[in-house]
Protein backbone atom coordinates (compact mmCIF):
# COMPACT_ATOMS: atom_id res chain seq x y z
CA UNK A 1 0.00 0.00 0.00
CA UNK A 2 1.08 3.47 -0.29
CA UNK A 3 0.59 7.03 1.35
CA UNK A 4 -2.29 7.37 -1.68
CA UNK A 5 -4.23 4.12 -0.23
CA UNK A 6 -4.19 5.67 2.97
CA UNK A 7 -6.99 7.81 4.78
CA UNK A 8 -7.12 10.20 7.94
CA UNK A 9 -10.19 9.29 9.48
CA UNK A 10 -12.22 12.21 11.39
CA UNK A 11 -15.19 12.11 13.13
CA UNK A 12 -18.42 14.59 12.64
CA UNK A 13 -21.67 14.32 15.02
CA UNK A 14 -21.07 10.28 14.66
CA UNK A 15 -20.02 9.86 11.21
CA UNK A 16 -16.96 8.47 9.62
CA UNK A 17 -15.10 11.29 6.95
CA UNK A 18 -11.68 11.03 5.69
CA UNK A 19 -9.14 12.48 3.69
CA UNK A 20 -6.73 11.31 1.64
CA UNK A 21 -3.39 10.90 3.86
CA UNK A 22 -1.29 13.61 1.51
CA UNK A 23 -3.74 16.11 1.36
CA UNK A 24 -3.00 16.25 5.47
CA UNK A 25 -0.08 17.94 7.14
CA UNK A 26 -0.59 17.47 10.54
CA UNK A 27 -3.33 17.33 13.07
CA UNK A 28 -3.07 20.04 16.21
CA UNK A 29 -5.40 20.78 19.31
CA UNK A 30 -7.84 23.32 19.11
CA UNK A 31 -7.03 26.69 19.18
CA UNK A 32 -8.57 30.53 18.90
CA UNK A 33 -9.91 31.15 15.95
CA UNK A 34 -9.91 34.82 14.63
CA UNK A 35 -13.18 35.84 12.61
CA UNK A 36 -12.66 36.81 9.65
CA UNK A 37 -15.00 40.09 8.93
CA UNK A 38 -17.30 39.27 5.89
CA UNK A 39 -15.79 35.89 5.08
CA UNK A 40 -18.50 33.57 2.98
CA UNK A 41 -20.39 31.12 5.58
CA UNK A 42 -17.91 28.12 5.23
CA UNK A 43 -15.17 30.56 6.87
CA UNK A 44 -14.99 29.56 10.92
CA UNK A 45 -11.78 32.51 10.33
CA UNK A 46 -8.65 31.95 10.54
CA UNK A 47 -5.60 30.51 12.59
CA UNK A 48 -2.28 31.18 13.36
CA UNK A 49 -0.28 27.70 13.12
CA UNK A 50 3.28 28.15 13.81
CA UNK A 51 3.51 31.65 12.51
CA UNK A 52 1.42 30.66 9.20
CA UNK A 53 -2.22 32.41 8.84
CA UNK A 54 -4.64 29.51 8.08
CA UNK A 55 -8.11 29.84 7.12
CA UNK A 56 -10.66 27.25 9.21
CA UNK A 57 -13.29 25.64 6.64
CA UNK A 58 -16.28 25.14 8.36
CA UNK A 59 -17.14 21.54 6.97
CA UNK A 60 -20.11 21.29 9.14
CA UNK A 61 -21.77 24.21 6.93
CA UNK A 62 -20.30 22.31 3.76
CA UNK A 63 -21.88 18.87 4.36
CA UNK A 64 -25.28 20.08 6.22
CA UNK A 65 -24.88 18.95 9.38
CA UNK A 66 -26.53 20.50 12.18
CA UNK A 67 -24.10 23.62 13.62
CA UNK A 68 -22.80 22.92 17.53
CA UNK A 69 -20.24 25.51 19.52
CA UNK A 70 -16.37 24.53 18.66
CA UNK A 71 -15.05 22.69 22.10
CA UNK A 72 -11.60 23.01 23.33
CA UNK A 73 -11.45 19.00 22.40
CA UNK A 74 -12.39 19.65 18.95
CA UNK A 75 -9.21 19.13 16.67
CA UNK A 76 -7.70 20.88 14.04
CA UNK A 77 -6.80 19.04 10.84
CA UNK A 78 -3.88 20.91 8.44
CA UNK A 79 -4.49 20.05 5.12
CA UNK A 80 -3.72 21.73 2.21
CA UNK A 81 -6.04 21.91 -1.55
CA UNK A 82 -4.29 22.75 -4.47
CA UNK A 83 -4.16 26.59 -4.01
CA UNK A 84 -3.84 26.92 -0.15
CA UNK A 85 -3.29 25.09 3.45
CA UNK A 86 -6.34 25.02 5.39
CA UNK A 87 -7.78 24.15 8.60
CA UNK A 88 -11.05 21.54 9.23
CA UNK A 89 -12.73 21.69 12.37
CA UNK A 90 -13.23 17.83 13.66
CA UNK A 91 -15.40 16.44 16.54
CA UNK A 92 -12.13 13.69 17.20
CA UNK A 93 -9.82 12.35 14.68
CA UNK A 94 -10.06 8.26 15.07
CA UNK A 95 -6.76 7.09 13.30
CA UNK A 96 -4.66 6.77 9.58
CA UNK A 97 -5.75 3.48 7.93
CA UNK A 98 -5.03 2.02 4.69
CA UNK A 99 -7.80 0.60 2.26
CA UNK A 100 -7.15 -1.75 -0.73
CA UNK A 101 -7.71 -0.18 -4.35
CA UNK A 102 -10.84 -2.49 -4.44
CA UNK A 103 -13.09 -1.44 -1.38
CA UNK A 104 -12.89 1.91 -3.05
CA UNK A 105 -16.26 3.05 -4.47
CA UNK A 106 -16.07 5.77 -6.74
CA UNK A 107 -18.34 8.83 -6.17
CA UNK A 108 -20.34 8.95 -8.86
CA UNK A 109 -21.27 4.84 -8.74
CA UNK A 110 -22.93 5.85 -5.27
CA UNK A 111 -24.89 8.96 -6.61
CA UNK A 112 -24.19 11.34 -9.78
CA UNK A 113 -23.02 15.16 -9.24
CA UNK A 114 -22.27 14.32 -5.57
CA UNK A 115 -20.28 17.28 -4.09
CA UNK A 116 -17.00 17.30 -2.45
CA UNK A 117 -16.65 13.10 -2.78
CA UNK A 118 -14.05 11.14 -3.76
CA UNK A 119 -16.11 7.69 -2.77
CA UNK A 120 -16.88 5.42 -0.36
CA UNK A 121 -14.54 2.75 1.54
CA UNK A 122 -16.55 -0.27 2.81
CA UNK A 123 -14.84 -1.38 6.40
CA UNK A 124 -15.54 -4.15 8.63
CA UNK A 125 -17.76 -2.08 10.92
CA UNK A 126 -19.40 0.36 7.89
CA UNK A 127 -18.84 2.93 5.24
CA UNK A 128 -16.50 5.89 5.56
CA UNK A 129 -16.92 8.90 3.14
CA UNK A 130 -14.06 10.58 1.44
CA UNK A 131 -14.00 13.77 0.67
CA UNK A 132 -11.91 16.04 -1.58
CA UNK A 133 -10.55 19.26 -0.39
CA UNK A 134 -9.78 20.74 -4.06
CA UNK A 135 -13.29 20.70 -4.48
CA UNK A 136 -14.27 22.49 -0.82
CA UNK A 137 -14.54 25.74 -1.84
CA UNK A 138 -16.34 27.79 -5.22
CA UNK A 139 -14.37 29.71 -6.64
CA UNK A 140 -16.14 33.04 -5.13
CA UNK A 141 -14.85 31.24 -1.49
CA UNK A 142 -11.06 30.95 -2.97
CA UNK A 143 -11.13 34.24 -4.19
CA UNK A 144 -11.88 36.19 -1.47
CA UNK A 145 -9.68 33.88 0.76
CA UNK A 146 -6.93 34.93 -1.41
CA UNK A 147 -7.76 38.77 -1.10
CA UNK A 148 -8.03 38.43 2.63
CA UNK A 149 -5.13 36.56 3.44
CA UNK A 150 -2.88 38.84 1.38
CA UNK A 151 -4.00 42.13 3.08
CA UNK A 152 -3.07 40.45 6.89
Amino acid sequence: MTESDSLLVLILDDQRYALSLPAVDRVVRMVAITPLPKAPDIVHGVVNIQGRVIPVINIRRRFHLPEREIALTDQLVIAHTAQRPVALVADAVLDVIAYPAKSLIKAEDVLPNIEYMVGVVKIADGLILIHDLDKFLSLEEENFLAHALDTH
